[in-house]
């Protein structure tokens, strides 16, 4: 349970602290955990990033102060981190469907975003396919994008469709996605499209070339269509086989999604049977 009550921990730090300059890294320091595991492993268990709850938190809590002081929404603005009326109204507007202005003379309505609370629920008896597997370094080649945590979820997708709307596709297969945050501490992670490396071929312009170094990796293996499947692997692994796993820990801030060929599935990667791994880097306790 050691996972999950950091993860709790976080939220009462976040809570404490809402109206301070804090960083991913601060929250994760305070809980023992490494940034690139704490975020994913929030987003895992709590449906979105830990930017967004601290965004959602503060306009919620912005709201609240619009409708029951006398403040200047200047003064609010700024309490809660916006350097601007503009930035603070856009923000504001967006989360709550009106603006600051529109709450304060007109008494629109607002929206409130509660503080999470983790409870704990008897949860799995379910089956949970995996193997632990011992393996060299490797060179795998691909395309490479930085992202930031906040927005990756969205934008990976629309990393994948760019490039094979170009064309990649042609000498690129996507056997690996692979998510690399090699400092475990900052607030973006590169991630490469990739297939294994093959030093008879040329690299064309623009693909870069990455050694995946030696590690014991747990192997998660995903059946049915590709987004869902994996969604649903993914958060077992983070709210289930970590908590409970007396055994190993997160090695490394290396996460690889491994595909199979969608042309041996009649229905390709939303055939039923469709097969995919998740390998997460893994060291004895």
């Amino acid at each position: 349970m050691e996972w999950i009550e950091g993860i709790g921990e976080a939220i009462n730090y976040i809570e404490e602290n809402i109206i301070e300059e804090i960083t991913i890294k601060d929250i994760a320091e305070r809980i023992f955990m490494s940034p690139f595991y704490f975020q994913k492993g929030f987003t895992m268990l709590c449906g979105f990033t830990v930017g967004e709850y601290i965004r959602q938190r503060k306009l919620t809590l912005a709201g609240s102060e619009l409708v029951s002081t006398d403040k200047k929404i200047i003064d609010i603005a700024l309490k809660y981190g916006y350097s601007s009326p503009d930035s603070f109204t856009k923000a504001f507007t967006r989360f709550h469907g009106v603006t600051p202005t529109a709450v304060r003379k007109d008494g629109a309505m607002i929206k409130s975003f509660a503080p999470l609370k983790i409870k704990f629920l008897l949860e799995g008896g379910y089956i949970m396919d995996y193997k632990i597997v011992k393996k060299d370094s490797f060179t795998i080649i691909g395309l490479s994008k930085k992202f930031k945590y906040d927005n990756a979820i969205k934008e990976i997708p629309q990393f994948w469709a760019e490039n094979f709307q170009k064309g990649e596709g042609n000498f690129l297969c996507g056997m690996y996605g692979v998510n690399i945050d090699e400092s475990m501490g900052s607030d973006e992670f590169e991630y490469l499209i990739a297939d294994n490396y093959n030093p008879s071929v040329e690299i064309p312009k623009d693909f870069v070339t990455k050694v995946i170094p030696k590690y014991t990796w747990a192997v998660f293996a995903c059946k049915g269509p590709i987004q869902k499947s994996m969604q649903d692997v993914n958060r077992r692994i983070f709210t289930e086989w970590l908590p409970n796993c007396k055994d190993y820990e997160i090695a490394a801030g290396y996460n690889i999604e491994m595909y199979t060929d969608s042309d041996d599935y009649p229905q390709g990667i939303q055939d039923e049977n469709y097969y995919s791994e998740i390998w997460i880097p893994v060291k004895e306790k």
